[in-house]
């Protein structure tokens, strides 16, 4: 896959405030480049009845699966009233939040045929499955707006991580305590560990896509995860200080 251009998840006007103009800038034109590319891969694989499998391979190994997935679900959304596209793949365009941006947006629109696009977005969506990475459907219900995630299993979003990081491994997260853990809690903060490779750090509550349902915990997580458990009930086991220091 070739070098990607930070893709900027924010709206010009967002940019100017924030001094990042010049990373919207190169996102932006990216996001453009990505567009005629999927144009000419259509162009490519479609011999006038059908679209090959084939069609989505150069896309993503040339701006990646985010990028790909950011500019098919811009162009859905804003053809939202074309009937050719199907139900399923408007309902996936709406899960990835393109901000409001009416000069910009349009620039990165794919012009194909929306049938013919359509077989396109569903293909890229196949693409992604067989990378066999965890999802909303593998946490428990309402996560984010009901649980509690102190001393649970987080599943950490793919959109915080480089695509060279999309494993399981580095989505499976033990949530230690923060602010952030409580689901109305003003401050967003979580301090966590990797389960993949004992990383501790800190993520906001909004990275995460929820607390892991237990059945989809594999056997070197729940080995780590007993692990850490262990070693945080030692630690508030141990000696009392007051105690200590009054001896």
């Amino acid at each position: 896959m070739e070098i990607e251009v930070y893709l900027y998840p924010y709206s010009v006007g967002e940019a100017k405030n924030r001094g990042e103009l010049a990373l919207w800038r190169a996102s932006h034109q990216a996001n453009i480049s990505c567009k005629k590319a999927i144009e000419e891969a259509i162009r490519a694989h479609f011999d006038g009845m059908y679209l090959d499998d084939g069609c989505v391979g150069g896309v993503i190994a040339k701006y990646g699966y985010k990028r790909t997935a950011w500019v098919l679900s811009n162009t859905i959304q804003q053809k939202d009233q074309d009937g050719r596209f199907s139900q399923a793949n408007k309902q996936w365009a709406k899960r990835t939040y393109i901000p409001s941006d009416h000069w910009h947006n349009s620039d990165f629109v794919v012009e194909s045929h929306p049938a013919v696009l359509d077989g396109f977005v569903t293909r890229y969506r196949k693409a992604y499955q067989t990378l066999g990475l965890l999802g909303p459907e593998h946490c428990q219900p309402d996560s984010f707006s009901s649980l509690d995630y102190e001393g649970k299993v987080l599943v950490l979003s793919p959109d915080v991580l480089k695509e060279s990081y999309w494993n399981e491994r580095a989505m499976l997260w033990y949530a230690h305590d923060g602010f952030g853990c409580s689901p109305h809690a003003i401050g967003r903060s979580i301090r966590c560990t990797c389960l993949g490779d004992g990383e501790m750090t800190r993520w906001n509550r909004t990275d995460f896509m929820g607390v892991l349902e237990d059945q989809y915990l594999p056997d070197w997580a729940a080995a780590k995860l007993a692990e850490l458990r262990s070693l945080e009930q030692e630690q508030n086991s141990g000696p009392n200080v007051n105690e200590m220091i009054m001896k």
